[in-house]
């Protein structure tokens, strides 16, 4: 850590080489100096922490060289020394800003040191206080910018910002499109002059379409005569322009002033270059935003277009096991009727192909009248379902695609299973998701076992085939959406399997076996949905 810098100016040389003596003791870095314009040249040349200054001087008043010195460097610490301690000339230190002021004599040094000390610490504090007074609204307009994620708000919190702190009643945001080649304005506050009448618009339009710093221009200069002269037309003093470019987007953010109000200066510039490094990083957000939120929406349209596409395959799927249910009676139907029809058959003959036919529409109308039990419109409310039986039917369903690929069904469950409250027909749905995707797990045939028994606070049902089984990888995202391990799959079929079992209250889950294969678990509460 350096130490500070001292410079010392006293047109009595014993009085600098006693603050030089005792300063460097006390271990600061000490510029001692008897001349004031030699000082002013040193402040020139390099930076200090602290001026220690007499205030009666022959050459310069010591009060002249604190306003001399502050204006080199405004964040210089000054103490003042003298031996006519006053009043007034308290009253008149304290106006100039000074950091301390020190009587004369200071034989032991203790005084000095201690002096000089507290007029760093307090002139540090004074700048921080000031750092903070200055940051905190930059930091209040950088939070509210950035907080606003739609664009048209954002760009009536950008011009509300320059306007306040600015001090001006005048502010407007343009988008440069190039197709034009010319700023389109997106909003404004007061007076804007890209917009003038008769063609008075290019006085400025020509002066910021190539813009690449800043343009500043005040009714009594600087400016070009016709840009000042535009001013004085509109009843302004003065007006900026700073182009905001992000990326491949292009603003010009503009300010002004009446003509009652004083010009704009460097410090002006300095903080409407900031807001509008502020608005550039916002309007990239929102924008930003904005494809997000598009993205997010054709992925949930996206989303729901599959969604309807895997309950479509399955409700193919589904209708294609039924068909076979509703096809075996019909044909035997019809194979009893067109054998009862041949006049050469004896009546008892007839009458048995009439009795085969009468049980076969007996057997069609028992399962048109089990698939109406599921799927009838009051059946969306939690029932008591008895999940033996319930399985008895999805595998009846199934039975014909599963003979048909020779897979051996395995059961063991009782139909005294106590009941579980649920909505039958989604249950249902989980049923036929999982063996459906056992049946393509094994296309060249193999063995399903499905269990279920009654377990503490519900009903546990496992489906296991003899299938390739689930990678570890693919085992950590198979609930997710769009993740599946079939070829051609949409990868909503366990995804919505889950969400139902997890709307009853229960579990859905992918278990290791000693089989060969991959095993679904399945748990429902006996009090159903919560």
């Amino acid at each position: 850590m350096t130490s500070p810098i001292i410079l010392v100016l006293d047109d009595e040389p014993g009085i600098a080489l006693l603050c030089h003596r005792l300063l460097t003791r006390a271990g600061f870095d000490v510029l001692p100096f008897t001349e004031p314009l030699q000082a002013i040249a040193e402040l020139e040349r390099r930076e200090v922490d602290l001026l220690l200054v007499d205030i009666r001087m022959p050459q310069m008043d010591g009060f002249e060289m604190i306003q001399r010195a502050r204006s080199i460097q405004p964040d210089l610490a000054v103490l003042v020394m003298t031996g006519y301690g006053t009043v007034e000339t308290a009253i008149r230190a304290l106006r100039q800003g000074v950091d301390g002021l020190l009587l004369k004599p200071f034989e032991q040094g203790e005084e000095l040191i201690a002096s000089v000390r507290q007029a760093l610490a307090d002139n540090q504090n004074k700048r921080d206080a000031l750092r903070i007074q200055t940051l905190r609204p930059l930091f209040n307009v950088t939070e509210a910018l950035f907080s606003e994620t739609q664009t048209d708000p954002l760009v009536e919190l950008i011009l509300e910002a320059v306007v306040t702190h600015l001090r001006c009643a005048h502010s407007a945001l343009y988008r440069f499109d190039p197709t034009h080649d010319e700023f389109i304005l997106m909003a404004a506050h007061g007076v804007t002059l890209l917009d003038g009448e008769e063609g008075q618009e290019a006085v400025f339009a020509d002066a910021v379409r190539g813009l690449e710093t800043s343009l500043v221009v005040n009714a009594a200069g600087p400016g070009e005569p016709a840009q000042r002269s535009e001013l004085t037309r509109r009843g302004l003093v003065a007006a900026m322009f700073l182009p905001v470019t992000r990326l491949a987007v292009r603003h010009l953010l503009y300010a002004a002033r009446d003509s009652k109000a004083a010009p704009f200066g460097e410090a002006d510039l300095d903080l409407f270059q900031i807001l509008a490094r502020q608005a550039a990083i916002a309007l990239e957000n929102a924008r930003l935003y904005s494809e997000l939120r598009d993205y997010v929406h054709r992925v949930e349209e996206s989303q729901q277009a599959l969604l309807q596409a895997e309950k479509m395959a399955t409700a193919g799927r589904l209708t294609a096991s039924i068909a076979h249910e509703i096809n075996n009676p019909l044909q035997g139907v019809q194979n009893c009727i067109h054998l009862a029809a041949r006049a050469d058959l004896p009546a008892e003959k007839r009458q048995e192909y009439f009795d085969l036919a009468r049980s076969e529409l007996d057997r069609l109308q028992t399962t048109v009248q089990r698939m109406l039990d599921f799927y009838r419109p009051n059946a969306i409310l939690p029932q008591p379902v008895n999940v033996a039986v319930l399985l008895a039917h999805v595998l009846t369903l199934l039975g014909r695609q599963l003979d048909e690929r020779d897979i051996a069904v395995e059961r063991n469950f009782s139909p005294t299973l106590p009941d579980v409250h649920v909505v039958a027909s989604q249950i249902q749905q989980v049923f036929i998701n999982l063996i459906l995707n056992a049946y393509d797990a094994m296309p060249e045939g193999g063995r399903l076992s499905v269990s279920a028994r009654a377990v503490r606070a519900g009903v546990e049902t496992l489906v296991q085939d003899s299938g390739p089984g689930i990678s570890a990888e693919a085992a950590g995202r198979i609930f997710e959406p769009f993740v599946s391990t079939k070829t051609g799959g949409t990868g909503l079929g366990l995804t919505v399997s889950y969400n139902i079992i997890v709307a009853h209250g229960g579990r859905l889950e992918l278990v290791s076996s000693a089989r060969p294969g991959a095993c679904f678990r399945v748990f429902l509460p006996f009090g159903g949905i919560p």
